[in-house]
């Protein structure tokens, strides 16, 4: 072992310092001291207000976790918030615009009922209103079908039209619904008069040109027809009634090379709306009753009163 690493200081003889005990109760006494002067003097004011200000940026420092957390937590609520209201008012919304539409609806309805109900009273036969319930899915024919048969006194020939003019005319007839076959298309035809000069001629429908038009077969090719001519019905079938709209000349194709011109006309009515209405044929519809002339009163002749006078007279001439 090394000499120099070896304790030379003497050992105390005597035991120094105070014990533990004592230190206690001497630091509790000097504490009770030090907080009665400082409730009295508030000695230690500055020395609290020092380490406060030390300790603000550490206290900053331990609340941003927890600030952070909150401000996190409270901005994905409002976003969900934020997500639900745009929810509600895009439902809100659409629903809106959904009975925006409706009512246009419903006023257009309106309107075409209020003129169905006008042309009802204009017309002299017994119409009956229908709704179109829907269209045939046949792609090579143009029917609808309607919300009236047998059952309701639609028969079949008779005419449908709408505000515009002739639709089409009821083909097939059943109990409850019955089926109508619209002008355009290629099994139909009708007997038209052009309005503006008073000629006749067989409209066909054609489904193909012009997106649905009528078609004026065998027109002289010197015929006086115009485009923008409208066409009505003739009533020389017996089952449409006279004078009502069928459409308007569209195109005029004249060759040389026949003697025939194809006229072409586009329908004034269309099949879209919802409700039409039914006119029987015109040779169902009744008959007007004669009008009774007043009979003239019968006055007795002056020969026949004189009769008897003369009788006796000419009895008391006798010898």
């Amino acid at each position: 072992m090394a000499l120099d690493t070896l304790d030379r200081s003497p050992p105390p003889i005597f035991r120094q310092g105070l014990s533990s005990l004592s230190k206690l109760v001497l630091l509790g006494l000097l504490a009770i001291l030090l907080m009665s002067v400082d409730k009295r003097l508030n000695i230690a004011q500055p020395i609290r207000s020092t380490v406060s200000i030390l300790l603000t940026p550490l206290e900053w420092l331990s609340l941003q976790p927890g600030r952070a957390a909150t401000a996190m937590g409270a901005y994905f609520s409002r976003v969900d918030e934020a997500r639900d209201v745009a929810l509600q008012y895009q439902t809100r919304t659409i629903g809106q615009a959904q009975r925006l539409q409706q009512v246009e609806q419903l006023m257009q309805e309106n309107a075409h009922l209020r003129q169905l109900l006008d042309l009802r009273s204009q017309t002299a036969s017994p119409a009956k209103a229908v709704e179109v319930l829907y269209e045939t899915a046949d792609p090579y024919t143009q029917h609808i079908v309607i919300d009236k048969g047998q059952l309701s006194g639609i028969a079949s020939g008779s005419a449908v039209m709408d505000v515009a003019g002739v639709v089409g005319q009821v083909t097939r007839v059943y109990p409850l619904v019955s089926e109508v076959t619209v002008l355009t298309d290629r099994d139909q035809s009708i007997p038209v008069m052009n309005a503006r000069t008073g000629q006749r001629y067989i409209a066909f429908g054609d489904p193909v040109t012009l997106g649905g038009s009528l078609e004026l077969r065998f027109v002289p090719a010197s015929a006086d027809v115009q485009q923008g001519d409208l066409l009505t019905t003739s009533g020389i079938d017996g089952i449409y009634p006279a004078g009502l709209h069928v459409g308007r000349v569209q195109r005029i194709d004249r060759r040389i090379d026949t003697a025939f011109a194809k006229v072409y006309a586009t329908p004034m009515a269309s099949a879209r709306g919802r409700h039409l209405l039914i006119l029987p044929p015109v040779k169902d519809m009744p008959a007007k009753p004669p009008v009774e002339e007043a009979a003239p009163r019968k006055k007795a002749p002056k020969a026949q009163a004189s009769a008897p006078q003369a009788a006796a007279s000419a009895a008391g001439a006798k010898p």
